[in-house]
Parts: C-alpha cells; sequence; structure tokens
C-alpha cells in the first residue's frame, strides 16, 4: 500500500465535483469530507452572500484541518469535497499535505459554464442539493475561479466535459 492520498475537487458549481467525490470515496481505505454537508449542518440558514460562504468556509477549515491531517497520518486517504476553486484554498489544502506527509491529487473537472448552469437549474429542481444557488450567484461565485496553475506543482487529474 502507497502513502495515503489527498483527493481535491476543482470546478465551478454543478461541475460534477460531488459527484466525482462520491466515485472517489468508494475506493479502498478511503474516506468523504463534504464541505456541503457540513456548512448545511453546521450553518442552516446563514449563507446568502459570498461574503457569508467565506466567513463559514473559514471556520470549518480551521476546525477540520487538523482531523483530515490526522486521518491522512492514520494511513486513510481522504476526498475533500472542497471546492479547491481559488489559490486560497488549494494553498490551505497543501498545508494539509505537508503536514500529513501525503500525496495529492487535484481533480479539475473543466465544463462549461452553459452546462454548469443548465446542470444547476435541473439540480435545484429536483431538490437534491444542500444548496440551491442561482444563475447569478454562479456567475458571482465563477468570477472568483482560478483553474489550477503550472507553479502550483499539483498532480493534476485534468476532466474535460464538452456537453452535459
Amino acid at each position: 500500500m502507497g502513502r495515503p492520498t489527498l483527493h481535491l475537487l476543482c470546478g465551478k458549481i454543478a461541475s460534477g465535483k460531488s459527484t466525482l467525490a462520491r466515485e472517489l470515496a468508494a475506493g479502498p481505505e478511503t474516506l468523504l469530507v463534504s464541505e456541503d454537508a457540513f456548512m448545511a449542518a453546521l450553518f442552516p440558514d446563514e449563507i446568502h452572500t459570498l461574503e457569508d460562504f467565506r466567513i463559514r468556509s473559514a471556520r470549518l477549515e480551521t476546525a477540520l484541518k487538523p482531523h483530515i491531517a490526522a486521518i491522512l497520518q492514520e494511513g486513510l486517504s481522504v476526498v475533500l469535497d472542497f471546492h479547491a476553486n481559488t489559490r486560497a484554498r488549494r494553498d490551505w489544502a497543501r498545508t494539509i499535505v505537508e503536514a500529513a506527509g501525503a500525496d495529492a491529487i487535484l481533480h479539475w473537472i473543466d465544463v462549461p459554464d452553459a452546462v454548469c448552469k443548465a446542470r444547476l437549474r435541473a439540480r435545484n429542481a429536483a431538490g437534491t442539493h444542500e444548496y440551491a444557488a442561482s444563475d447569478a450567484q454562479f456567475d458571482q461565485f465563477t468570477a472568483h475561479f482560478l483553474p489550477p496553475q503550472p507553479e502550483e506543482n499539483w498532480v493534476v487529474d485534468h476532466i474535460r466535459v464538452s456537453n452535459g
């Protein structure tokens, strides 16, 4: 058995991050940690703006970081279903990888905006997700999206999706 791996997910809203996270977590000795599940349970009806999300997400990051590192140190891999859509979020994840002495893979799901929005509308209509986001919120969050850059030195699994 190799070193445990931290799986990170990069992709816009409704790109398929949580679906891929569940698939990856089905592997042996792998644990799924879902930001949306924690946020919905800890901060119900408190997230209405990007700033609301940032504040509460930072609190969650602080609380979970040592636990995620400990899980990796125990030899289990972790699928971190937290968006890794900004350099700051990826830098935070890097500190976990370094503290745990683990490997890491950044799964970048590259989906056109129109496809994401169509998926988002379908997901909202089905009521199958903890959060329903509008097209305007999609645009607001997407404005902060930064794909992984070569100088970040991640092992990247680039998954390109051209249509739904």
